[in-house]
């Protein structure tokens, strides 16, 4: 049977979701998690339905990809097909011909599983490796101790002060108070938290979510942040521990979460919250 490429619409999307949460295992690679999905549903379900690409064989899917932004695709592949090679040719075939639509013109990045057939296909048709991230794992057996921060729950009366602090921990960022609304109604909000940490005087200093895929499987801290005028104070530590009591109350059996290697001061701030670096990760790329 050919491999198709598909978008799936609005009503797919549980199906997409619960693809991801099986793949999801402890030791795993790196790869895409239902969070992701949740967290880019801040964007409205119609955008998140827009942004994902499926690759099926017979009926069943074996490969999705997330377009997280236009000129990134983070894909990641059933753990029983990453040495398929007629599926590793045709997603880069798939990737490298803007007409597929897949991918625009210019640079475009794929993230996909570092142990992964794709790779070596990506890199024998001219696709070059890009920067390091660096994925950390907690194990969450044992129990994980008080933060020593008051930590909040947040529902959507709070969202407001949660839209906040992430909007003040990141240049960039445009998140807003709509936004999470839209990240909560979303499918994989159903196993996930949002957590405020609050200082001794009463302010809210920094937030997470995390999102569980399951009872035994890797929960992902997606995404983290700290106002930029609380840093320095052990907030990012504090949040971290949270998330991962929070995950391990959800049932997750170990704590993911993934930056930038260059980004040293985030590496060493999950370090201090209990999680071991794994193995660095990274996107290949090229120009179209």
């Amino acid at each position: 049977m050919a491999i198709v490429l598909g978008e799936p619409e609005v009503d797919g999307l549980s199906e997409v979701v619960g693809v991801l949460r099986e793949w999801q295992y402890d030791g795993a690679p790196m790869q895409l998690h239902p969070g992701d999905l949740g967290w880019f549903w801040r964007f409205g379900v119609e955008a998140t339905a827009a942004a994902i690409r499926t690759w099926s064989r017979d009926g069943q899917i074996l490969a999705i990809g997330l377009l997280d932004q236009p000129d990134l695709l983070r894909l990641t592949i059933a753990p029983d097909a990453q040495q398929d090679e007629e599926l590793a040719q045709q997603l880069v075939e798939d990737v490298t011909e803007p007409e597929r639509g897949v991918l625009i013109e210019g640079k475009v990045n794929v993230e996909a599983p570092m142990s992964a057939l794709v790779q070596d296909v990506l890199f024998e048709n001219g696709w070059s490796t890009d920067e390091p991230w660096t994925p950390l794992r907690r194990d969450l057996t044992e129990p994980v101790k008080d933060p020593g921060v008051r930590i909040e729950v947040v529902g959507p009366e709070q969202a407001h002060v949660w839209a906040a602090v992430l909007l003040a921990s990141f240049d960039r960022s445009t998140f807003t108070e709509e936004r999470w609304h839209a990240m909560a109604a979303g499918l994989p909000y159903a196993d996930a938290r949002c957590l405020a940490a609050y200082d001794d005087q009463g302010d809210a200093v920094a937030v997470v979510t995390v999102w569980s895929a399951g009872p035994g499987k890797p929960g992902l801290l997606e995404p983290m942040g700290v106002h930029r005028e609380h840093r320095g104070h052990g907030h990012g530590k504090a949040i971290s521990v949270a998330a991962a009591a929070a995950l391990q109350e959800l049932g997750s059996s170990s704590a993911i979460v993934c930056t930038p290697s260059s980004n040293v001061g985030a590496v060493a701030t999950y370090k201090s919250a209990g999680f071991q670096p794994l193995s660095e990760v990274r996107d290949k790329y090229r120009d179209v």
